[in-house]
């Protein structure tokens, strides 16, 4: 009986984080995780591009676009979303974890979402590194086993 479990070792790939730039104090943080572990990983720092956009709404756009350049092993939305008093903040995170989970689910390659929800700024910060891990980093590590996964599933066509 086979077994298909994704290593995590990231040599030889090459990520794509797709970062919204708004609340970018935690936002950075997040980056940072993620490089963090595609080193730890053996992965080369210069194999991650890394694009920048306004918030996280704008992130599936660029997603789509990297999807069809096909020149990535995974790609990684990093952003953080922090609901205030209005409606926006259901708008902006369902919105926006809707549409990368349909390429997601594609299957085409992996699409992970490291885009933090929270309630208030205090959960957010600990979602980026003080109390709870870094959700970069943890989205690098999912990445990294999807992507080796993936690789395992089309030697076998």
């Amino acid at each position: 009986m086979p077994i298909y479990e994704g290593k995590l070792t990231a040599k030889g790939m090459r990520l794509a984080l797709v970062v919204g730039k708004f609340n970018s104090f935690i936002g950075d943080k997040l980056v940072s995780g993620a490089l963090n572990a595609f080193e730890q990983l053996e992965g080369d720092p210069n194999a991650v591009d890394i694009y920048k956009v306004p918030g996280s709404y704008e992130i599936p756009g660029v997603v789509r676009r990297l999807l069809e350049a096909k020149k990535h092993d995974a790609i990684i939305a990093l952003g953080v979303i922090i609901r205030g008093q209005t409606p926006h903040f259901e708008y902006v995170s369902g919105n926006t974890s809707k549409a990368l989970m349909e390429m997601a689910s594609e299957g085409k390659i992996p699409v992970i979402f490291g885009i933090i929800t929270a309630d208030d700024v205090e959960q957010a910060i600990d979602r980026a590194g003080v109390k709870n891990g870094n959700k970069g980093y943890e989205a690098v590590l999912t990445a990294v086993e999807m992507a080796n996964l993936y690789k395992q599933m089309n030697h076998g066509k």
